[in-house]
């Protein structure tokens, strides 16, 4: 079937308009959470500028978050994304960050791992857990870097680096073994059971020699069960001596 030039110009303005009328849905506050959210399953195809636009503006609503922070994902728009993690809002960095570590693209690494630094513990975390999607060495640096910051982020970063065999890790964990956070402490005694050697053994003894169940109230999100760390110790120094370093 032919159209002319009219013809095509038509078609044209009437799919414009209609994305017009589409994105006005999406911001439209007046709406039901429904309509808003067909708006955006609707526009899930459209690549344009404004739509990317009008997606960045509704990661501020509960509602839209996580239709809009896919969309752009699935549009590459990388750009927007990177905007959001400006925000003070920790929901909408949460968002972004999870969207970026599917990206999986080099180049949002170092500000993934800034986001790592983050003050929000939430947002740090997420930061971790996008880096760990990448599945890739290459991420080692960054997890590093925020392990060295320490805090909830930075444990869960050396447990994530830990799966890279790297002896900087194991360094890591020497360190945070020395620390004072229990929940820190256990994930650094299985690192060192994982990929530590005889030399950490004079560090290990100790702490198995002094069973007891220590309460963990405040490490994390909610309650954590009490923490053994004789026991973990103890499951590290076999690790060790069995691999016969």
């Amino acid at each position: 079937m032919r159209f002319g030039i009219l013809g095509i110009f038509v078609l044209t303005y009437s799919a414009s308009a209609g994305v017009e009328e589409t994105v006005g849905q999406l911001l439209n506050p007046s709406l039901s959470s429904a309509q808003r959210n067909d708006a955006c399953y609707a526009l899930k195809d459209d690549r344009s500028a404004e739509v990317n636009t009008a997606m960045r503006r509704v990661m501020s609503s509960d509602i839209l978050r996580a239709c809009a922070a896919r969309h752009l994902r699935e549009a590459g728009a990388v750009a927007e994304l990177k905007e959001a993690l400006q925000e003070e809002d920790a929901d909408i960095k949460v968002a972004a960050l999870r969207e970026m570590g599917i990206l999986r693209d080099p180049a949002l690494i170092p500000v993934i791992a800034d986001a790592g630094l983050d003050l929000n513990a939430l947002v740090a975390t997420n930061a971790v857990d996008a880096l760990a999607q990448y599945g890739d060495r290459q991420v080692l640096p960054a997890l590093i870097r925020i392990a060295q910051a320490g805090k909830m982020a930075g444990a869960t970063a050396l447990a994530r680096a830990a799966r890279f065999a790297d002896p900087s890790v194991v360094q890591m964990a020497r360190q945070y073994l020395a620390g004072d956070d229990v929940a820190a402490q256990v994930i650094a005694i299985r690192v060192l059971g994982d990929l530590g050697d005889r030399s950490d053994l004079p560090r290990l003894r100790p702490i198995a020699a002094h069973a007891e169940a220590l309460p963990s109230q405040g490490r994390g999100f909610g309650m954590m069960p009490s923490i053994d760390l004789g026991k973990v110790a103890k499951n590290a120094i076999q690790q060790i001596t069995s691999r016969g370093d």
